[in-house]
């Protein structure tokens, strides 16, 4: 299976980290030993001093497809939940500033967290879509599918074309604005819809 990022999803988020709206979608792809689930915890990476969490609403794809039209594209996912993109940050600058991939900062292991994940059905493709996340029980993201520059139908369409979707795949969405460091000690709380569906520690 394959985890499939788009960057630069919510207009506050770009605005935050000073970058440009795209014209298409921004796609990265981080490897299977990106994944880590929800019975483990996040251990802070050596090589970074300054990692980033960044909730996202993920979709699991549910039957292998290609060249989706957007009004298909329901059909081709069977679960919603919720991620977080750890980013070595100051990693990640250092790569910008020269002109280089991102992977070091994006697709290290375990900088992929998926929660559990539940039924979607296909008015979630159509309905909004709220969720937020904690740290130490405070609110510190908060963001709703509407605000999404590309729904995932969008996506769907645009990344088929250039990446066969497999079944188990995952696709997370872009985060909102409020993306911030962690340290050791930290939880984390992710709530989609209102219902809890994780807590992950920072180790």
């Amino acid at each position: 299976m394959k985890i499939i990022c788009v960057g630069r999803n919510y207009v506050d988020h770009i605005k935050e980290l000073s970058n440009d709206r795209p014209t298409d979608p921004v796609i990265f792809i981080k490897p299977d030993t990106a994944l880590l689930d929800s019975s483990q915890d996040f251990y802070y990476p050596a090589f970074s001093k300054d990692v980033h969490y960044e909730l996202e609403l993920v979709y699991r794809i549910g039957k292998v497809g290609k060249n989706i039209e957007a009004k298909f594209a329901h059909k081709y996912v069977d679960a919603i939940g919720l991620g977080i993109d750890f980013t070595a940050r100051d990693v990640q600058t250092r790569l910008k500033e020269k002109g280089l991939p991102w992977e070091k900062a994006k697709a290290f292991n375990g900088s992929a967290f998926v929660s559990s994940m539940r039924p979607i059905s296909d008015a979630d493709f159509t309905s909004s879509i709220g969720f937020e996340l904690q740290k130490n029980g405070e609110v510190v993201q908060v963001g709703n599918s509407d605000l999404m520059i590309w729904n995932i139908a969008s996506l769907i369409e645009d990344i088929s074309q250039y990446f066969t979707l497999k079944t188990g795949d995952y696709i997370f969405t872009g985060t909102p604005a409020g993306v911030g460091p962690v340290v050791i000690g930290d939880v984390l709380s992710g709530h989609l819809q209102g219902n809890k569906l994780f807590d992950l520690t920072i180790k």
